[in-house]
């Protein structure tokens, strides 16, 4: 396959993911502001979601001060924004009009329906939209895309390289999601474990479309230990760390096989690695190790083996 070729279906995987992350954030920074703040209490909601996303600088540049509006307008809307949900959604469609014969007519309606119809949402006035439907919206035209995308698409390097974009971009969402729960936590520790810990947490699983999963896993009671483990370590969750690594490495494997030694295998091989680390901790280690401090460590080796697939894959003259 032609590197160009490779790149815009790994992006436009990638890009999906982002649009998907960037709206379930705004769903989290909504289900908080429920909450009422205090002086007392814990820091701002919104500037927390900016942090995790590093997208604070940004959009202090921009817009300076910090509202709810100001922020679903950054998230959402802003073409300025370049992990904006319509920033993401216009950058997938792009690619994929790029690589429009690598696609199935499913994948290419699908793309082009979930971008028609956002481009329809951004025309109109925003105090007429009901921003609680935006995630949902969302959500379900990058469900399916996705959805179009295993159904009728070919196992071949193409479909590697889609979900090697999804793999490893939904490791890093998933990360940067799970520390927003480290930049809201309140300063205090007496909160620790309080009716109020435990709704952020309820929160985090709800915009990660996991709580009824959950559940099923661990029983009713909502423990921080529990949570950071169905979200990190338990290969059954759909969307934790260790899952996500995972189907990266099965798509780095698929692409190795397929290739064979005309290409490098750094990335397969960091990402292995990495996996290893990842399979050698228990949810113990890691509050010891401090939940911010592994979460850091791990969305810096997500980026190093992003990096690593452009270098063996992605970079051709091709």
């Amino acid at each position: 396959m032609l590197s160009r070729t490779a790149a815009n279906l790994f992006w436009m995987g990638r890009h999906l993911e982002r649009a998907d992350t960037a709206a379930r954030l705004l769903d989290v920074g909504q289900r908080i502001t429920l909450l009422p703040n205090t002086a007392s209490g814990y820091q701002n909601e919104w500037n927390s979601l900016l942090q995790a996303s590093g997208s604070a600088t940004l959009f202090a540049e921009k817009y300076g001060e910090i509202s709810q509006e100001n922020i679903e307008e950054f998230i959402f809307f802003d073409r300025q924004n370049p992990s904006s949900v319509m920033s993401c959604i216009e950058k997938a469609r792009e690619a994929g009009r790029i690589v429009r014969t690598a696609l199935t007519s499913q994948v290419w309606d699908a793309l082009n329906m979930a971008f028609q119809d956002l481009r329809r949402i951004e025309r109109t006035p925003r105090d007429k939209i009901d921003t609680a439907s935006l995630t949902d919206i969302t959500t379900s035209h990058t469900s399916t895309v996705r959805g179009a995308i295993n159904a009728t698409q070919l196992r071949n390097d193409g479909w590697h390289f889609m979900n090697l974009g999804y793999g490893l971009e939904r490791a890093d969402a998933t990360a940067r999601l799970l520390d927003v729960k480290y930049y809201v936590l309140l300063p205090r520790i007496e909160f620790v474990g309080s009716g109020l810990d435990t709704y952020q947490w309820q929160v985090i699983l709800r915009a990660l479309s996991a709580h009824r999963a959950y559940h099923w896993a661990y029983g009713g009671d909502i423990t921080a230990g529990r949570v950071a483990d169905f979200l990190i370590l338990n290969g059954e969750s759909p969307r934790s760390l260790i899952t996500s690594l995972y189907e990266a490495v099965w798509n780095l494997e698929g692409l190795a096989k397929r290739y064979g030694d005309t290409v490098p295998t750094q990335a397969r091989d960091k990402a292995r690695e990495v996996l290893g680390r990842l399979q050698a901790h228990d949810i113990d280690m890691i509050f010891d190790e401090g939940l911010h401090e592994f979460l850091t460590w791990f969305i810096t080796e997500i980026g190093t083996i992003s990096s690593l697939v452009h270098e063996d894959y992605l970079l051709g003259g091709s």
